[in-house]
């Protein structure tokens, strides 16, 4: 061998003739059964191999790979295996110029079906295996890192190299550890290698694969490969891989809820990685993707009428509604933790975008169709959205509320803050609290409660910002206005009372000036009395808890802003109620089977909140507390015809529209005239009394109310009027009026002149004279 070599290295031009000359001698040794000298024989082509890095090399390496591929053939493991090492060997070489001409077709196909190997002896099979994996390490080491080679990636090779690795890594069995590990490191290796343009080649065999052998339920497997994918290969291409799983996801659209739970998870596992780093253009694609899914999932969830109404199929609807539930969960779980990942200013983009797709019942949706899918799908879709925007919002730390709270985004979260669903106006709040608490004060809060010393609990506090103030005054009636509806509503439970009293509080603690301070007492006054005149019939619990509600914050404002009058005239009060009536404090109304009074004590004065007491309190130039005896009453908004509920525009309609049709006789509604009806018609000093009142009430509201309330109050008319014209223009608008000159009509292609008589036509009543 050493004379060989001398030889070989001596005359380089001869190295082909000795390789042409080894390969005859080793096929025929091959066919003949000769194994000790087929040995022989490869050991000297690897050493020849070796030794030789000369530019005549090339014609050398045909007969090698020539020889390599007849050993490869054989059905002998042990040959097999031989030329598995000797072409590992060659892999290893690094040539000095690129082969223009050489091709590995036939060593990916011959190395991949040997890790598909199922000889009958355990440990032959993995030897087998072990070489098939090897062999597919050695050509991906030869061939990526030759431009001339690109050919690897080409998807007639992808689908053999690579669900030969993920089969071999898939099964768990003790015994192949070894073939795990090493086909784990070849396909990381792989991954690494990839270019940009070859990762769509490079990701579709898996997700192939995954389909081919059942692995999304249970999807174990499948969320290892992705994590192996997602940390192999380099950090820009990240999103190519999303962008294959979701079009994976939309594939199997309307497939079994546990297999596309599995595809979601994957999702999630993917973009968990990737939003740590660069996850490209796709995030909004990402989010529209799992809507739409989430959309096909309630859906699916809800069924057809008929079939969920046929007794026979109860048992597998309830199975469907549950499996479908897996679905939705995980979503949410994707979106709230991708969107939880994000930097600040695509989290706020995203918050945006989802708040466009939360649909309101019986109003056209450019997502979906509400009137489809019914209120309760309706609902689902809400929470599910709302679950997402909490998860999404957790941890956002904005600088400004006005880039945290944009009116694109706040007035439609406001208008779902109305809705007639205690629980949907609960994730609402918690939304808020999320953005509104930067210094994650919520926690000291525990719930809705007496506070006896806030200055214990020390909450993180900033000075105000100028931008914070501006949001303020310009959204701050809206804020107040949602909690002093939402206070009211009759399916409110102890959660919503405990969520709007930290709504109050972190407002207290983030967004406050004297001027603010102000708002909110008046806001907390005008709720206790609320409560007192209860004009809207409101249940006895939902009126102390009212009261509770109060309590508890005036308690925490007045320590909040250490003003000892005002902090002694609250504890008066709140001992007086634990004495007199408990059911009026929050320890006690919360509680199950709390005794309830049949009626409020008005006339007790000493167990409410008095403005005036409050005013003397905080007297001086800090406060301006002549406002304080303006009554807070919110504005009638547009938002409320975005909700469920009537507004008074659509109230007084309603009036209009049911009255005519149900007027009792006119002689029901005949009055008898006597002297006492004359001489009441007559006085009008009590009617000049009243108007002079409410002059004067309008000009201490326009001197004294802030400018927001008084805007919105005009902007409110505005819109009732606004309304009414756009009813009168629509009914006017909708048809030509008759003409009795005739109106031209196309019939069969000619132009038709159909008049109308004068004395047919008919004329509204102010047009008649």
């Amino acid at each position: 061998m050493e004379k060989l070599t001398f030889y070989a290295v001596s005359a380089p031009e001869k190295l082909d003739r000795i390789g042409a000359y080894l390969a005859e001698r080793l096929s025929r040794d091959v066919v003949r059964h000769r194994y000790g000298n087929v040995v022989i024989a490869m050991e000297a082509l690897d050493q020849l191999l070796m030794a030789c890095h000369s530019q005549s090399i090339k014609p050398f390496v045909e007969s090698f790979l020539h020889m390599v591929a007849k050993l490869l053939e054989s059905r002998e493991p042990d040959l097999q295996v031989l030329g598995t090492n000797s072409f590992v060997k060659f892999a290893n070489i690094e040539e000095d110029t690129p082969s223009y001409h050489r091709r590995y077709d036939f060593f990916v196909s011959q190395f991949s079906a040997m890790c598909h190997s199922m000889h009958e002896e355990p440990e032959t099979r993995s030897r087998i295996r072990v070489a098939g994996i090897r062999g597919l390490q050695g050509v991906v080491r030869k061939t990526v890192n030759d431009e001339l080679q690109a050919i690897i990636w080409e998807p007639q090779h992808m689908d053999k190299l690579i669900p030969s690795m993920l089969f071999n890594m898939q099964d768990g069995e003790s015994e192949r550890e070894g073939e795990m590990v090493l086909a784990e490191s070849c396909f990381r290796e792989l991954l690494g290698r990839a270019a940009y343009g070859n990762m769509n080649n490079a990701v579709r065999p898996v997700l192939v694969h995954l389909d081919n052998h059942h692995l999304w339920d249970p999807n174990e497997f499948a969320v290892s490969c992705f994590r192996i994918i997602m940390y192999s290969i380099q950090a820009q291409h990240s999103h190519h891989v999303i962008q294959q799983v979701l079009n994976h996801l939309d594939t199997h659209g309307r497939n079994t809820p546990r297999v596309r739970a599995g595809i979601v998870q994957v999702l999630l596992e993917t973009v968990a990685i990737a939003a740590k780093g660069s996850v490209g253009p796709t995030v909004l694609e990402v989010f529209n993707t799992l809507l739409k899914h989430l959309r096909i999932s309630v859906d699916l969830e809800l069924g057809e009428g008929p079939r969920r109404a046929s007794a026979a199929s109860a048992s597998s609807g309830r199975f469907k509604e549950s499996e479908e539930r897996i679905v939705q969960n995980a979503i949410i779980q994707t979106i709230g933790f991708f969107g939880g990942n994000l930097p600040d200013y695509q989290r706020a983009e995203v918050m945006m975008f989802i708040m466009g797709k939360i649909p309101v019942y019986g109003t056209p949706c450019h997502s979906m169709d509400t009137v489809r899918i019914g209120h309760q799908g309706t609902k689902r879709i809400q929470t599910m959205l709302l679950s997402s925007l909490i998860m999404v919002t957790s941890g956002f730390k904005s600088k400004t509320m006005v880039a945290a709270l944009p009116p694109p985004f706040l007035e439609p979260l406001f208008s779902i803050s109305l809705m007639e669903d205690s629980e949907l106006r609960q994730l609402v709040l918690e939304i808020l609290h999320n953005i509104i608490d930067r210094h994650d004060n919520r926690a000291k809060l525990r719930g809705i409660r007496i506070i006896p010393n806030v200055a214990a609990l020390k909450f993180k506090r900033e000075k105000i910002s100028k931008q914070d103030v501006a949001f303020m005054k310009k959204h701050g009636q809206q804020l107040y206005r949602h909690i002093y509806l939402g206070s009211k509503e009759e399916d409110n439970v102890h959660k919503n009372y405990e969520l709007l009293f930290t709504t109050l509080a972190v407002l207290t603690i983030e967004l406050t000036n004297e001027e603010v301070v102000i708002d909110l007492i008046r806001l907390a006054i005008a709720l206790q009395d609320m409560a007192l005149a209860n004009e809207e019939s409101m249940p006895m619990v939902i009126r102390c808890g009212i009261m509770a509600l109060v309590a508890a914050y005036l308690n925490f404002l007045s320590q909040m802003i250490a003003n000892p009058s005002f902090c002694q005239h609250v504890n008066k009060v709140v001992e007086l109620r634990s004495l007199d009536a408990p059911h009026l404090l929050p320890e006690h109304i919360f509680k199950d089977k709390c005794p309830l009074p049949d009626s409020l004590d008005k006339e007790d004065r000493s167990l409410y909140f008095q403005t005036l007491d409050i005013a003397e309190c905080l007297a001086g130039p800090t406060y301006s507390v002549d406002r304080l005896s303006i009554s807070y009453v919110p504005q009638v908004t547009d938002e409320d015809r975005l909700t469920r509920r009537k507004s008074v525009v659509d109230t007084i309609s309603l009036q209009v529209d049911i009255l005519p049709n149900n007027l009792p006789d006119q002689s029901q509604l005949a009055e008898e005239i006597t002297f006492e009806t004359l001489k009441k018609a007559i006085d009008t000093t009590g009617l000049e009394e009243q108007e002079r009142e409410k002059r004067r009430q309008v000009i201490e509201k326009f001197q004294k109310a802030p400018f927001e309330e008084i805007a919105a109050h005009c902007e409110s008319k505005a819109n009732m009027l606004h309304d009414r014209l756009a009813q009168i223009f629509e009914l006017t608008i909708r048809r030509p009026p008759p003409s009795p000159s005739g109106v031209v009509s196309v019939s069969a292609g000619h132009p038709q002149h159909q008049s109308v008589p004068v004395y047919e036509m008919k004329f509204p009543d102010l047009c008649v004279y």
